[in-house]
């Protein structure tokens, strides 16, 4: 079984790529859903990832899981519901490549996620265990995603979390607020946009939010600045990384493609042991795979391998 382990949301992701020539919006049938390609990325860049989630019964499931197949993720943890269909998000790309969504989802498939659909085992297993916040949204895939945390962090893994905030999910803010930072105190490593700095604690700037989110008990903050790169709160100290300059294709799947390659790195370690030159070097390979994925259109299709990473960090050093 795999050590790491992504639970959540997976989706359809109907991603607009430009327009007719009479202006109608073009959208391709893009596999989505945080969690997912964060599992998928992690994957690519060398780690042994499952994913616990739902899909339908539906032409749209069944291309989701022949697509983390072929990405090489676990779907051991992979259900079918017939009480919905397979969930769609429909991503529109402004000029700048920044998303908007909506999502088709009253019920969607990936809130019928149960707690008896877990693999306890599974979970025992995990080294490390992954989850956002889309998932608490609705029950029982937040009972269900709850549930698997805390059973995880039981038996010793790592635990860690990104709040992906939509607000057309959330009947209200302070309804979001609430559940977003319920799982906080069981949180190891947590990876916040430079967005929802104050919904996760009360602080706008990155800096004070991060120290804020420290004292909380999460040995490793991240506050993801898009171009700018990346914030780090860790062994009270606070420092930041560069992003790499990209021509910007798409922004979808750039944040996932950024943790997962983070997870790729941690998993199987201690944090007490990672050293803050050991953690920068995992956050400029994260920064660069990253940037790659904002290159190209789409999240899981665009995202590196390795390889690809690995020639453009020699070519930045190079330059």
């Amino acid at each position: 079984m795999a050590n790491l382990i992504s639970i959540g949301e997976i989706l359809i992701d109907l991603t607009q790529v430009g327009v007719t020539e009479l202006g109608i919006p073009k959208f391709v049938a893009n596999p989505g859903g945080a969690p997912a390609n964060a599992a998928v990325a992690a994957t690519k860049l060398g780690a042994d990832a499952g994913f616990i989630g739902c899909i339908g019964k539906d032409a749209f499931g069944n291309f989701l899981r022949k697509t983390l197949l072929e990405q090489g993720v676990d779907i051991s943890g992979l259900m079918e519901t017939e009480q919905a269909p397979t969930t769609l998000a429909v991503v529109s790309v402004d000029a700048a490549g920044e998303r908007s969504f909506q999502f088709y989802r009253k019920p969607g498939a990936d809130i019928c996620l149960e707690e008896a659909m877990l693999d306890k085992q599974q979970l025992k297993q995990a080294k490390l265990l992954h989850f956002g916040s889309v998932s608490l949204t609705a029950d029982p895939s937040r009972s269900a995603t709850m549930a698997a945390a805390r059973y995880a962090k039981e038996q010793g893994a790592l635990i860690t979390y990104d709040p992906n905030y939509r607000a057309n999910l959330w009947p209200d803010v302070e309804t979001a607020v609430a559940a977003m930072r319920q799982p906080l105190p069981m949180v190891d490593v947590l990876k916040i946009s430079d967005e929802e700095t104050e919904l996760l604690s009360g602080f706008s700037a990155p800096e004070e939010a991060a120290v804020a989110l420290e004292k909380q008990g999460i040995s490793l903050v991240l506050v993801t600045l898009g171009p700018d790169g990346v914030l780090y709160r860790f062994q009270g100290k606070t420092g930041t990384v560069p992003g790499f300059a990209t021509k910007v294709a798409d922004t979808n799947g750039a944040g996932d493609t950024f943790f997962g390659a983070v997870l790729s790195r941690l998993v199987g370690r201690e944090l007490a042991q990672l050293t803050q030159e050991e953690l920068e070097d995992i956050l400029r390979m994260a920064n660069c795979a990253a940037s790659i994925t904002t290159s190209r259109p789409g999240a899981i299709p665009a995202m590196p391998g390795l390889q690809e990473v690995m020639e453009k960090l020699k070519q930045e050093e190079g330059k």
